[in-house]
């Protein structure tokens, strides 16, 4: 089988190309190269070397992934032909997309591979900026970065950052999650004898005109802890920090049992601030159950019983494992039909249970336990038929009520009333309503127009006593008219 020769040209010059490989290229009788533009080959060429580019490829599509596999594609049909030697910018292994497609091939026994080295940019770019790969450092592709790629704690170092349109898109990306102000490096033909080092805000990184293919930006670490506030390691550490020695003393008090009502209190906050469509008080409040979220997981992890990893490996396993339409082969047509499958799946993964309603109570919510209870009856075909039926229920129950105040005991008047409430919730579930929500909503709702009606008493006579009930309703009213806006 013929070979495929990769070649590595380095970063630089022709002097800095190893003599070895210099008279490989000389001698090659079949050469191709990625691109022209590199200096070793523009020396080459006026040495009358002779080559085939694949410049006019890129020119043919409006993404890189597309040129790349072109390029191996046809080096790939011309090596089961021929020895074929191909030569790429810097190191073969480093950052070239199409020697990963020529890789796969060899793998799959297309292509007989050989692999020659070069130097790579990184050597000469850890010399430019000064650092030690030791520490930590990423090697990302500016065309392809994500803001979840980046790890600020860490050295990055982004190539493929060759014009001011994808060094905007760069930055963009980079102010997710940095500081607009925050030091980045651009650094150009590193190690030749064009370099060019230049350090600029974040903010100014797409108006540098420098920038070529031998273009890389270099983004040091994030030292400060305020630089790293949009990063999950860093209110992970934030919380271990205050339940460790060296922490807070309420923070190391708390236990799972303890730290319930919160869980419970910051979820109402929640759900109030997306009621009242406020932003802020949106991304405020998930903080606040995102915090609760963390200091139960710090928990786990400080009596070693379970870490943050194990609970995002059960739900993102559950979310995979319940989502087959997405991540699988099912087909679902309809929300129903995703309802469906999600019951069903979900049945499978709970142990078998003595009686229906097992795991259904919720302790700190009779309303939830009641709308629980219910649901899971029905599922079994307990349930009325349509909704008319739940109102006749409701008709019973009170009437039964209004008997047992007329004529029972305390006893039987709060049991008409669990009743009255249950059919209530019933009513609920077939309207598709949230009782708990309402109840909070209604909660809410008193508060605000009583505090209206407190305001009132004071800044007037200033004691309720002094007021009819006549005049305290209209107080009342008055509050109902400010909420419509009336």
């Amino acid at each position: 089988m013929p070979t495929l020769t990769i070649i590595g040209l380095g970063v630089a010059e022709l002097d800095q190309l190893p003599l070895g490989l210099y008279k490989f290229i000389k001698q090659a009788n079949s050469l191709y190269i990625r691109t022209e533009d590199h200096p070793v080959v523009k020396e080459l060429a006026e040495e009358g070397l002779t080559y085939t580019s694949f410049d006019a490829v890129y020119e043919k599509h409006d993404d890189f992934s597309a040129v790349y596999r072109e390029i191996a594609d046809t080096l790939i049909a011309l090596a089961k032909q021929q020895d074929v030697i191909y030569a790429v910018p810097g190191h073969p292994l480093v950052a070239e997309q199409t020697v990963q497609h020529l890789i796969e091939a060899e793998r799959a026994g297309q292509i007989s591979l050989q692999i020659k080295g070069g130097q790579s940019f990184l050597d000469p770019l850890f010399a430019a900026v000064r650092v030690d790969p030791i520490e930590g450092f990423q090697l990302l592709d500016g065309t392809a970065m994500r803001r979840d790629d980046i790890q600020m704690n860490q050295h990055l170092f982004i190539g493929q950052v060759y014009d001011a349109f994808s060094a905007s898109e760069v930055k963009l990306t980079l102010m997710e999650k940095y500081p607009d102000d925050f030091a980045v490096t651009i650094v150009t033909a590193a190690g030749s004898s064009k370099e060019v080092i230049q350090t600029v805000p974040l903010f100014e990184l797409d108006r540098v005109m420098e920038l070529s293919n031998l273009t890389t930006v270099y983004v040091p670490p994030a030292k400060e802890r305020d630089q790293r506030y949009k990063e999950w390691q860093t209110f992970r550490d934030i919380v271990a920090v205050l339940r460790s020695p060296e922490g807070c003393p309420w923070d190391r008090e708390q236990t799972h049992e303890s730290l319930k009502r919160y869980a419970v209190e910051e979820v109402y906050e929640l759900l109030q601030a997306i009621n009242e469509q406020d932003d802020e008080a949106i991304v405020e409040e998930l903080g606040d159950v995102l915090l609760q979220v963390f200091l139960h997981a710090q928990i786990g992890e400080d009596e070693g019983y379970f870490s943050m990893e194990d609970v995002l490996e059960q739900i993102s396993a559950k979310m995979v494992r319940r989502h087959p339409h997405v991540f699988g082969d099912v087909t679902v047509d309809s929300t129903g039909e995703v309802l469906t499958n999600w019951q069903a799946i979900k049945e499978t993964e709970k142990p078998k249970v003595t009686h229906l309603l097992e795991g259904q109570k919720r302790q700190d919510s009779s309303l939830l336990t009641s709308f629980n209870f219910q649901k899971k009856a029905a599922t079994v075909g307990f349930d009325w038929p349509n909704v008319a039926g739940a109102w006749d229920k409701f008709d019973e129950e009170l009437q039964e009520w209004k008997q047992a105040i007329e004529h029972g005991t305390t006893e039987q008047q709060l049991d008409e009333l669990g009743d009255v409430l249950f059919t209530l919730v019933n009513l609920a579930r077939f309207l598709k309503l949230s009782p708990e929500l309402a109840m909070q909503q209604a909660n809410q709702k008193f508060e605000r127009r009583f505090r209206h009606v407190e305001t009132s008493v004071r800044s007037g006579r200033g004691e309720f006593s002094d007021y009819t009930l006549d005049e305290l309703e209209e107080f009342w009213q008055q509050a109902k008219q400010l909420e419509r806006g009336e």
